[in-house]
């Protein structure tokens, strides 16, 4: 039978999204500046640019650097601060009739819950992506995310001040991430998302020299998919809460990849600096996919991996 239209829509939480077709955080800013590239409103949601409760400047130049299929940065999180964000950014993020999630960042649990609080009242922000890769200023700067026992208490901390869905996104730098995966799905996340950049460094041999200021910074694109892939598939298999599958997305076949072993949604993130449109040639690559092998829904193909 001809599938003319297939279902796309996906659910996180209580959540529906048209499909599961989401931008990564840091990636595309606050959403306005892609407009003249994507049609907004064909995405499936819009994970903003991390956001503090104070503004960042970030890092000192030099902060990005090209490598191997990939990039390294070290931005530092530059972002406006949460009150700025709620009183110039959503006015425009509400009229484009797509979901926003709000990535939230901080040094201490008192940080994430304050955050949680501010954002998950505002009109139009329809979940909230918590990032436990920083570094936990209390704990001797130890990673939240590289704690099981941290990665649980951030989230108890979000969860009992928010509203709506919590989505916690983590980190690729640990020895088991399905450890991790269960402890925030015991803390009250409603999904997860991964995985978040690894740790890299690039050396300028003329010069003998770190090529970014901050010395390491956070390697993505192409080059690190098979090891998202990976984890995606582990922790997919390891808890019963959503997962949300980042890392080294070009193309609706790299989409469907990580949606084949289990990933309910994904998020596309170096890619846009490549080719801003490639978030919305990712959609219509999924829907065309569908068609073409008669499935008249997306959960027909999400899990389907075939051991």
């Amino acid at each position: 039978m001809a599938v003319d239209k297939p279902g796309l829509s996906v659910k996180i939480g209580d959540i529906s999204f048209k499909n599961p077709v989401l931008t990564a955080s840091g990636t595309f800013g606050y959403g306005r500046e892609f407009e003249p590239f994507v049609n907004l409103h064909r995405l499936g949601g819009i994970v903003v640019k991390g956001i503090s409760l104070e503004p960042r400047r970030g890092n000192p130049p030099p902060r990005i650097v090209e490598t191997a299929g990939g990039m390294l940065n070290a931005i530092g999180l530059e972002n406006v601060g949460v009150q700025r964000f709620i009183d110039e950014k959503m006015d425009y993020l509400r009229g484009i009739g797509t979901r926003v999630i709000v990535n939230i960042l901080g040094d201490s649990l008192d940080d994430y819950s304050l955050l949680a609080e501010k954002v998950s009242g505002v009109a139009g922000i329809s979940a909230i992506e918590v990032n436990i890769s920083c570094p936990n200023v209390k704990k001797g700067g130890v990673a939240f995310g590289t704690d099981a026992g941290m990665a649980r208490a951030v989230t108890e901390a979000v969860c009992s001040k928010s509203a709506i869905p919590v989505i916690v996104k983590l980190s690729p730098n640990v020895t088991d991430i399905t450890a991790i995966a269960k402890a925030v799905e015991d803390g009250g996340a409603h999904a997860v998302s991964l995985i978040n950049t690894l740790l890299g460094m690039a050396i300028d041999i003329r010069s003998k020299r770190p090529r970014l200021a901050n010395v390491v910074g956070g390697l993505s694109g192409p080059a690190i998919k098979p090891v998202a892939l990976r984890m995606v598939w582990q922790v997919a298999n390891a808890v019963k809460i959503p997962v949300i599958g980042i890392g080294g997305i070009t193309t609706a076949e790299d989409a469907i990849e990580f949606l084949l072993a289990g990933a309910t949604a994904i998020e596309v993130g170096t890619a846009n600096f490549v080719d801003p449109s490639a978030t919305e040639k990712i959609v219509n690559g999924i829907e065309q996919y569908l068609i073409a092998n008669k499935m008249e829904n997306i959960n027909q193909l999400i899990g389907g991996l075939r051991i």
